[in-house]
């Protein structure tokens, strides 16, 4: 008990979203209530407004809490030097609360649907999926749609991500493709539409937190996963346990975690954050700080090409003589990356990285440069990766948008020689 109120790990307080009838708030809450008959069914009691996953974030190490309802966290370059990414690092995006189901560690009796334009509804449950399909293990960035928005001038809404919503766990799971193909997708198929069961920030059981869906061309590549495990264990709770979709080169928001039904659509889908401004780019380039009509924005689809560094950490000191390491990642949402280049001159020219091949399609690729100051100084180290097409990174941040998309500008250390 604090203050009176149940704490954290009271599992009443777990319980509210699911409250049904019979149960009472006051039994929930443990006191009296006296205006209980007043209170609106589905809305989470103030006492009870932290549980938004905070207390899981004991799991996770030296992450920046952006907000805490909904949760987000970034993770510093300097902490993302894994070629796996640990889950205690892998930055968090919520766009609800983290479900019953996931807090418990529960798929007893979860299942995932599949449904609308297919020949064979299919109702699947876990063990179905593992039994049924092809078990494939991937190595897979994962990437919030808004990583880079801090760098928008003027700023946009939203959370002020710099480079760390972003990481390369291991996947584990089946092909998407070979359930849908299991389903039987009909010729009149466009769109698939993801659902869970992850509550809406207002407890409305009514309300979607966000379903996002992609072309269905992009769910049928072998490169999609419908995953149960990440490196190797269980999805964490604020990673989508049980089954989390993934579908690498596009935005994070389409990964759906806590997943329960792909509905395959004969139109694009127009679920929560699926419309308006959430997820979309303007058709045309635009100045800086323009307000772009609704119907002139476009949905969100390949990311960029990027890169980080990941050591040494900005700020640090080195001596003046003898040659360092700089290393880091880099990876492009249309498949491999090319070439990564450094600089320490300010971009006036650039020393081209070792790049180590990636282990599979969409996993991010190290690279390695031995760099040298000519005297003591400060100095800044940049980082530019290039994709299969030839386009690459820009020094400064790349087409403005309403809501600070896509932004893949350079990354930049400072480091100061001595």
């Amino acid at each position: 008990m604090t203050d009176g109120f149940p704490s954290d790990t009271d599992h009443g307080r777990r319980r509210l979203l699911g409250i049904g009838a019979g149960t009472t708030l006051g039994a929930v809450l443990g006191m009296v209530v006296p205006f209980e008959k007043n209170w609106p069914r589905g809305l989470i009691p103030a006492a009870f407004a932290q549980d938004t996953g905070m207390d899981l974030m004991a799991g996770k190490s030296g992450l920046i809490v952006l907000s805490d309802r909904p949760l987000n966290a970034e993770t510093p370059a300097h902490l993302l030097d894994d070629d796996i990414t640990p889950a205690e690092r892998m930055f968090v995006r919520m766009n609800g609360l983290v479900p019953q189901t996931a807090l418990d560690g529960n798929a007893e009796g979860w299942t995932l649907t599949i449904d609308g334009e297919v020949d064979t509804p299919l109702s699947l449950t876990i063990a179905d999926l593992q039994s049924k399909f092809e078990t494939v293990t991937r190595r897979l960035v994962l990437e919030c749609g808004g990583n880079g928005r801090a760098f928008f001038q003027p700023g946009t809404s939203g959370n002020q991500w710099t480079m760390g919503a972003v990481g390369c766990p291991e996947w584990t799971g089946v092909r998407l493709a070979d359930v849908l193909k299991a389903a039987g997708v009909k010729s009149s198929a466009v769109y698939t539409g993801h659902y869970g069961n992850d509550p809406h920030l207002s407890g409305d059981d009514g309300k979607d937190t966000i379903s996002r869906g992609v072309p269905i061309e992009k769910a049928m590549e072998d490169d999609a996963i419908i995953a149960w495990a990440m490196n190797g264990e269980p999805i964490p709770a604020l990673h989508g346990f049980p089954l989390r979709l993934l579908v690498p080169g596009y935005p994070g928001s389409v990964a759906h975690k806590y997943l329960t039904r792909i509905w395959v659509r004969d139109q694009v889908h127009d679920g929560e954050k699926m419309t308006g401004y959430s997820y979309r780019m303007p058709a045309y380039p635009v100045p800086p700080g323009t307000e772009v009509p609704e119907e002139d924005m476009v949905i969100m689809t390949e990311m960029p090409v990027k890169s980080i560094i990941t050591f040494p950490q900005t700020g640090g000191a080195v001596a003046a003589d003898g040659t360092h390491e700089v290393r880091g990642h880099a990876w492009a949402g249309n498949g491999d990356v090319a070439a990564v280049h450094v600089s320490t001159d300010f971009g006036q020219t650039w020393q081209e990285a070792a790049l180590d091949a990636a282990p599979n399609r969409f996993a991010w690729q190290r690279w390695r440069a031995n760099i040298s100051f000519p005297m003591a100084g400060y100095y800044e180290v940049w980082a530019r990766a290039t994709d299969m097409n030839g386009v690459a990174q820009p020094p400064v941040s790349p087409a403005w948008n309403p809501r600070g998309y896509a932004n893949n500008i350079q990354h930049r250390i400072a480091i100061l020689a001595e």
